[in-house]
This record gives C-alpha cells, sequence and structure tokens, in this order.
C-alpha cells in the first residue's frame, strides 16, 4: 500500500527509481573491492579506466555544486571519487607488491659465497705444465688440514644419523621400489562455480539492493506524509548554470571514455576473469533507474488550481530535460558501454567453459 496515494503516481515512480539508483551506487564498489582483496591482485582492472572514472567523478562534483542538484547527489558524488581512489590504491598495492616478489632474487649464503670467490681466486688456467697438486699455503698445511678433516668427518656422522633417523621412520611398505618413498602432492585448483550459481547469488544481490531501495524510498514518504510536509512545487523556472553544464557535459564524456580501456584489456586477454560481474550489474541497473527517475518528471504548471496552459507542460519538461541532459547522456552512454562489458562476460565464459570440457 503507498502512503501517498492508492496507484503509484509519476512523482511515486520516479522516487521509487532515484531510491534504488542510489542503493546500487552506495555498493557499486563493494564487489570489486572484495574480489580483489580475496585474489590479492587487481590485475582484472585497467588501470586507464579507474584514473578516467576518477576524473569523470571530480567532474560530477563541479557540475553538481554549480548546477545546484540535490544534496545527495553531491554527497554521492563525493562517495564515488573516495571508492574510486580505493580502487586505486588497491591496484598500485597489488601491482608492487607483485613486482616486489618478481625481482627480489635469494641472496647466496655467506659460506657459500666465500668459498665460491676462494675457488675463483685459487682457479688458474692449466697447461701441460701444471701441477697436479697445487701449492697452498703453510697456514693451511699445519692447522687448516686438521680442521677441515675434523669438519668432513662431523659432517658425514652428521648424514649418516639423519639418514638413519629417516630411514626408522619410514612405513616399511616404502621399502618395496613399486611404491614411492613419498606421495607427490598435487595442487587441485577450486571447482569453479556454476553458471547456475552465479546467476543465483547474483539475482538475490540485486533483489536485495532494490528491495533496500524501495523501502528507503517508502518510510521517506511515509514519514512526509504523516509529518504533513507536501513535496514543494516547482515554479517553472529551472536554473540553467553554463558553467554547471560545461562540467556535467566532461563529466558524460570522462564516463563513456572510462569504459574504453577496460573493454579492451578484456578483449585482448580474452578473459574477464577478476572483474566482478556484480560490479558492472550494479552499474547497469544504477544507472538505468537513474534516467528512468530523470524521464519519470511531471511538470507543475503555475496557472489557478495547478492548471497549465497550452503548451506550458511540453515547455517545463523540455527545459527540465535541457538542464539534465548532460547527466542523462553520461548515464545512458554508459549503460551501454556496460552492457557491452556484461556481454564479454558471457562470451568469454562460455568459451571458456567449451574449452574446458
Amino acid at each position: 500500500m503507498l502512503p501517498l496515494s492508492s496507484a503509484p503516481s509519476i512523482e511515486a515512480l520516479s522516487g521509487i527509481c532515484g531510491s534504488i539508483s542510489i542503493a546500487c551506487w552506495v555498493v557499486v564498489f563493494s564487489p570489486q573491492i572484495i574480489e580483489n582483496f580475496r585474489r590479492s591482485s587487481a590485475d582484472g582492472l585497467s588501470l586507464e579506466f579507474l584514473i578516467v572514472w576518477l576524473a569523470g567523478d571530480v567532474f560530477n562534483i563541479i557540475g553538481a555544486v554549480m548546477q545546484g542538484v540535490l544534496p545527495t547527489m553531491i554527497i554521492l558524488a563525493v562517495y564515488y571519487t573516495i571508492a574510486d581512489i580505493v580502487l586505486l590504491g588497491q591496484c598500485f598495492y597489488y601491482r608492487d607488491l607483485g613486482g616486489s616478489e618478481s625481482t627480489k632474487s635469494p641472496e647466496p649464503e655467506a659460506g657459500t659465497a666465500s668459498s665460491s670467490s676462494e675457488t675463483a681466486t685459487q682457479t688458474v688456467p692449466s697447461s701441460e705444465r701444471t701441477p697436479l697438486l697445487q701449492n697452498r699455503p703453510e697456514g693451511e698445511h699445519n692447522g687448516s688440514n686438521g680442521r677441515s678433516a675434523t669438519k668432513q668427518r662431523r659432517e658425514s656422522l652428521t648424514s649418516v644419523a639423519s639418514l638413519r633417523n629417516h630411514l626408522t621412520a619410514v612405513d616399511g611398505t616404502h621399502l618395496s621400489p613399486a611404491v614411492p618413498l613419498r606421495k607427490e602432492v598435487v595442487d587441485i585448483p577450486p571447482r569453479p562455480s556454476s553458471t547456475f550459481q552465479i546467476i543465483a547469488f547474483n539475482t538475490f544481490s540485486i533483489t536485495l539492493v532494490c528491495a533496500a531501495g524501495i523501502l528507503g524510498w517508502y518510510v521517506s514518504a511515509t514519514s512526509r506524509h504523516h509529518i504533513g510536509h507536501d513535496i514543494p512545487k516547482s515554479d517553472g523556472t529551472l536554473q540553467f548554470d553554463i558553467t554547471g553544464q560545461l562540467f556535467g557535459y566532461l563529466c558524460a564524456l570522462f564516463y563513456l571514455a572510462s569504459r574504453i580501456p577496460q573493454l579492451l584489456l578484456n578483449w585482448r586477454r580474452k578473459s574477464t576473469e577478476g572483474v566482478s560481474l556484480l560490479f558492472f550489474l550494479f552499474a547497469c541497473i544504477g544507472n538505468l533507474t537513474y534516467v528512468l527517475s530523470i524521464f519519470a518528471y511531471s511538470p507543475v504548471c503555475q496557472g489557478k488550481d495547478g492548471r497549465c496552459l497550452p503548451g506550458e507542460r511540453q515547455s517545463i519538461y523540455g527545459r527540465y530535460m535541457a538542464v539534465n541532459a548532460s547527466w542523462l547522456l553520461g548515464s545512458l552512454g554508459t549503460l551501454f558501454m556496460d552492457l557491452a562489458i556484461f556481454s564479454q562476460f558471457i562470451m568469454y565464459r562460455s568459451k571458456n567453459e567449451c574449452n574446458s570440457s
């Protein structure tokens, strides 16, 4: 049961879509952050994709402040920027971590290094007149021979004792030449989730987030209805800020360009491994519901009892669309780009399943 009327009105539809969009954008980055943390890697994400997206979010903040949109949208724009910085931090952290591990080489032991250096210094070119036994310093004849012999004797005793302990600990079945002394440990990769499991989990997550958005709108509308605060009527004079519109279109341009590096990276790798499907699903639903919330606008005329003059409703609606055109362009364009990435998920997953089978 809806609090304001028995049937969903245009304002209610716009409010529901807007609340679902906010809920999706609040959790949109969480699946990818968790995926990077789980894999201890962010190689599935394009670094250029995140940098350009961050630039778009910065322009989104500037344009939203100058155009005078709702404070909620400004707060969300700031939240997007912080989440972008977190993802970028993960990328740089895991790339530096992987680079340091790959470049790290084992240091030679002191004894090995000294012995090799001594061998290198004592090695001389051999010829027909080179004696078979090299001359050694006198100190080596006197003290070194005794010490080296004692050292070799201790090493041989230690090796014999360790071999005896090892053989006594071994089961008698391993004495057979047909049974190996040690079992080979085979790394079994974890079984990937089935298509049904992925669809079920993603459907449940999306349903839960959308339900949270609808519940948020319902609570807000109910409290406003009980308190007696009606939605303020527009005066029909929507402010059109040139600078705000400029930054809005720059934001849309960066949002559209950000998906291209990710599409190219997936195409070059022929895989979407490391990229969270929910990340782009929430982005698609958030953009779609945001566009619907803008289109679901009911103009309020200033005539007697809210009556509109001929052509006044169309004029107000057209001006409203012009003010929000940059945000509509960015959301619609990004929606189609995200659908292209979603198609890559389907294409490369089915191809990998065919290759594995």
